[in-house]
């Protein structure tokens, strides 16, 4: 089975969202082919490379959504009045609320892309400011959007550039010949594999293990936020609400027509009910972790000092550490020779900052005696650091970890806790109380006293914290291991098949071999010579951005099969918008 993953931000890049679970994924399923599309968020990103790939990964496309992306073409007069109706339906549709006309504009869009190339001058030009602001003032749009300035209007048109981008890269005739096309995220991510099955009835499955859509809205709430010292820096409210308003008709188009949707948690899948999807077509998964790491602290119950709170996770304020700080006040009242200790995986340098401070006027530097170097009994530390060189060392140093998260997913740093048996107090936000299934103790957020009261029953009773330590690595490792993620994706490509094919020629799957496909270009118009050529060979887990182009020469029958030659073209500039390396 040919199986077209893909990503954003992440996997097969060396950091980002979603790189080790489709690692995990990829890896884990040898007997499959799988070919990546992915788009990458910035230039560090690719300058870290790629992780090496295993054998079975044929082929992997890259395509910037941060760079610019102008390919020099201008419409016709009869192109420029097509890209201006379809534009216009777009724009209306998010204005408006209209799920008709949104997708009307998005797959015309996509057909003129199609059909001419990309539509980089388009998209930024003076026909698509003006569309942007008809519709923004026109009956029955949004309040948010109605005084929307010309600063607005550029800056939205500016960032919606970007968010098409996908509409015009020449992956489709690849992409159009894949059994599955898998999308580990949704949003942007899922937009090639949305054109896939629309145009070539290519079965679509969507991952979600954080709703990109909340993902949104979170990330612009805390950039209209003010900063300490001045108004915010984020975009504009009537900007905010015209993004808003696309990802929310992009996220309703993708789950009204993916034939299945993977979210990772019952948080997760209520939003994508709550934006359209129907129950048939939504079954959860839960995301596989690596238990393995944990064994040796998790099947060691002893391990760690009984009067330690341990937190692990990025410190940002979405965290509440301040919550946190304050609970272990009110804790260190009740039992003095309690410690907490409080291991980064990433921080916020000024929410950081501001954690210190409170945590050096809470706690004063205690000493024995009047010879002894005061202590504080809060320590920030990093993991990878000497006295916590990996999380399972981090969890391992106490029996209690402790979660006071206002806003939360599903808490990784929480199923992590439970594959080392400890005892979890956690704030009752994201899929906190599914993932510890009656494992822990659950306060709800925002309440120091609470969260304080549930850690001192713990330290008080550690025969209560063992025994829910013990349940809870047990639950761990029957839901939330790469082998049961593994498994359901398996059955879950199997059953996608097994439905019967959607294409409009109506073929079957396993009808071509993979060697008789000779690719095309999705954006290259009848008109386009072809570009010239260098041989050479392309690297898998090179970083170095080229195009390479596979053929393959079907033998007859009762002949040797022809050699595969793999053409490599090099780009530089901004005219070529995407990379391929073909393995």
């Amino acid at each position: 089975m040919r199986i077209g993953l893909l990503t954003e931000g992440g996997y097969p890049y060396a950091t980002g969202e979603a790189r080790l679970w489709c690692d995990r994924l990829v890896r884990g399923m040898p007997q499959h082919e799988f070919e990546l599309y992915a788009l990458s968020r910035s230039a560090e990103q690719e300058e870290r490379g790629r992780v090496v790939l295993p054998e079975h990964v044929t082929r992997v496309w890259t395509a910037p959504l941060w760079a610019p992306a102008d390919d020099g073409r201008t419409y016709s007069r009869r192109e420029r009045r097509r890209f201006a109706d379809r534009f216009k339906e777009l724009v209306r549709g998010i204005c408006a609320g209209e799920p008709e006309p949104f997708a009307a504009g998005l797959y015309g869009l996509a057909e003129l892309a199609r059909d001419q190339g990309g539509m980089y001058a388009a998209l930024r030009s003076e026909t698509a400011v003006r569309a942007v602001e008809f519709a923004c003032r026109a009956p029955g749009a949004r309040r948010s959007v109605q005084h929307a300035q010309v600063a607005d209007l550029l800056d939205f048109v500016d960032e919606l550039e970007r968010l098409l981008r996908p509409l015009s890269l020449d992956w489709y005739e690849d992409l159009c010949e894949v059994d599955v096309c898998h999308a580990a995220a949704g949003g942007v991510a899922a937009l090639p594999g949305l054109l896939a099955k629309r145009f070539f009835g290519v079965p679509l499955l969507v991952t979600e293990y954080g709703v990109q859509l909340r993902a949104h809205y979170l990330e612009h709430s805390a950039e209209a936020s003010p900063g300490p010292g001045g108004p915010a820096a984020g975009p504009r409210p009537a900007v905010r609400a015209l993004l808003a308003a696309f990802h929310m008709r992009l996220a309703v188009e993708i789950y009204a027509r993916a034939d299945l949707l993977t979210p990772g948690n019952a948080h997760a899948r209520r939003w994508q009910e709550r934006c359209g999807a129907t129950r048939d077509r939504v079954r959860t998964v839960y995301p596989g972790m690596e238990a393995d790491r944990f064994a040796t602290v998790g099947e060691d119950p002893d391990r760690g000092d009984p009067d330690t709170l341990v937190w692990v996770g990025r410190i940002e304020p979405a965290k509440d550490l301040i919550a946190l700080l304050h609970a272990f006040a009110e804790v260190r009242r009740a039992a003095p020779d309690t410690r907490l200790r409080i291991f980064a995986t990433a921080v916020v340098p000024g929410y950081l900052a501001d954690c210190r401070s409170l945590a050096a006027q809470l706690f004063p530097d205690e000493a024995a005696d009047a010879v002894t170097v005061g202590e504080n009994p809060v320590t920030f530390e990093e993991i990878g650091g000497p006295e916590a060189p990996s999380p399972a060392d981090a969890y391992g140093s106490g029996r209690v970890a402790v979660l006071s998260s206002v806003i939360e997913g599903f808490p990784i740093t929480l199923a992590e806790a439970m594959f080392c048996g400890r005892a979890t107090v956690s704030t009752d936000v994201g899929a906190v109380c599914e993932v510890i299934g009656g494992t822990g103790l659950v306060v709800p957020p925002r309440n120091p006293r609470a969260l304080a009261d549930a850690c001192l029953s713990l330290l008080r009773d550690p025969e209560r914290a063992q025994r829910l330590g013990a349940a809870a690595r047990a639950r761990a490792l029957e839901l939330f291991t790469v082998e049961q993620n593994v498994a359901a994706f398996r059955e879950i490509y199997l059953r996608l098949l097994a439905r019967g094919s959607a294409r409009p020629d109506g073929g079957i799957p396993f009808e071509q071999p993979p060697e008789a496909r000779v690719p095309g270009h999705w954006t290259s118009p009848t008109w386009a010579a072809p570009a010239p050529a260098a041989e050479t060979t392309a690297d898998r887990s090179s970083a170095v951005p080229v195009t390479a182009t596979a053929t393959a020469t079907v033998p007859a029958p009762g002949t040797a099969p022809t050699t595969t030659t793999t053409t490599t073209t090099t780009t530089t500039g901004t005219s070529a918008p995407t990379t391929e390396a073909t393995v």
